[in-house]
This record gives structure tokens, C-alpha cells and sequence, in this order.
């Protein structure tokens, strides 16, 4: 069962989030939250799985939430069209993904259930203004990408496209455990946090 929480300041929103979750027969809402400090700390306590955070929050923002959950759980970050540089800094912050709020039950639940599983994605229409924000990706020593084997390589181009390890491994022609190990050895050589970095960081090159 994947245990959720779910952090947004409008209870309206909260609860068609919660609605959607909990009809997911292996999703399991174990929280709700009204701001970031309070997310920060029912985390803490709860230990879901993954955060459905919203960016914008009273008494501390979705950024600074999820620097502080580093290592407590997984963070998709909520946001909308009109992105702001509080969703840049939780992309440094290690966001595992971001997720437009006007997705749908499906894709929602799709999100969540790849987060849980250490795939993270970016909603395509984010991963271009991300770019531009970046304007060549997040820092990285080119001596680390020159580190990088043809293989890790042709990963990183899958982390890319905004690949789930089952769809690299597929592509590749490699068990996804092989793939899951390449993608971990990716994010470590570059000093990337997530996944969604390595993403904005394979578009800029």
C-alpha cells in the first residue's frame, strides 16, 4: 500500500485530491495538511511514502518543505501553467516531480504510484519552461559527464525523454533492476538529486 500525504492550503482542493487517492485500491491517504509546516511535521510523524505538496502554502512554502523532507519521503510538487521560481528552487530542492494541478484522476494516480516507486517524472509542458528557467540545466562538472560510460549515457538520454526505468530497460534491451542500478549510478557521478533534474539537465546539454 502506498501511503500518501497531502499538503495544500485549499481544503476544497485537498479534498478532490483525496477523493481521486483513495480510489486507488494500493493508495493509502495517511494526511492531510494546510500548510507547509505542517506537512513538514506530520512527515515526519506519518512517514508516507509520498508528499502531494502545493507550492504556495501559508507558514512555510512548498520549497522550503521539501528541502526539509530530504530523506523523509518523496515529493511531487502541485503546481499550475503559470510557474514560478518556488518550483525551480524545489527542483534543487530534490523534488521527485511536478504535477499540474488541472491533471486528471488518472495521470494523478499514475504520479503518485511512479514517485512511490523511485521513477519521479515532469509533466511535459513543465520540463520546457523549466529549461528556459535554467537556460542549459542545473550546474554540473563537465569532467562528471565525461565520467559517464556509452551506456549511463544512453540512460541519461532516457532519464531525458522522461523515461520509467521499465521503459529504459525496454529500450535498452536490460532488465529494469539493471536499469534502476544505471540510473542511480547517473544521478551520483553528476551530483543530482532526482530525476527531474536529470531531466532538465540532458535537455540543456
Amino acid at each position: 500500500m502506498i501511503r500518501v500525504l497531502v499538503a495544500d492550503d485549499h481544503a476544497a482542493v485537498r479534498a478532490g485530491l483525496v477523493l481521486i487517492l483513495e480510489g486507488a485500491s494500493d493508495i493509502e491517504v495517511v494526511g492531510e495538511a494546510g500548510d507547509g509546516r505542517s506537512a513538514v511535521d506530520m512527515a515526519v510523524r506519518l512517514r508516507p511514502d509520498v508528499v502531494l505538496m502545493d507550492v504556495r502554502m501559508p507558514r512555510l512554502d512548498g520549497i522550503s518543505a521539501t528541502r526539509e523532507l530530504g530523506g523523509v519521503a518523496d515529493v511531487l510538487i502541485l503546481t499550475t501553467f503559470d510557474l514560478d521560481e518556488y518550483v525551480f528552487g524545489a527542483l534543487r530542492a530534490g523534488a521527485a516531480g511536478f504535477l499540474l494541478k488541472n491533471t486528471d484522476a488518472e495521470s494523478l494516480v499514475s504520479a503518485v504510484r511512479l514517485v512511490a516507486r523511485g521513477e519521479g517524472l515532469i509533466s511535459p509542458s513543465v520540463t520546457r519552461k523549466l529549461i528556459a528557467a535554467f537556460s542549459g540545466g542545473p550546474d554540473v562538472d563537465p569532467v562528471a559527464v565525461e565520467s559517464l560510460t556509452p551506456r549511463e549515457r544512453e540512460v541519461l538520454a532516457g532519464l531525458g525523454r522522461g523515461l520509467s526505468n521499465a521503459e529504459i530497460a525496454r529500450s535498452l534491451g536490460m532488465a529494469e533492476a539493471t536499469a534502476k542500478t544505471h540510473v542511480s549510478r547517473v544521478l551520483a557521478k553528476l551530483g543530482l538529486q532526482s530525476r527531474a533534474q536529470a531531466a532538465v539537465f540532458w535537455s540543456g546539454l
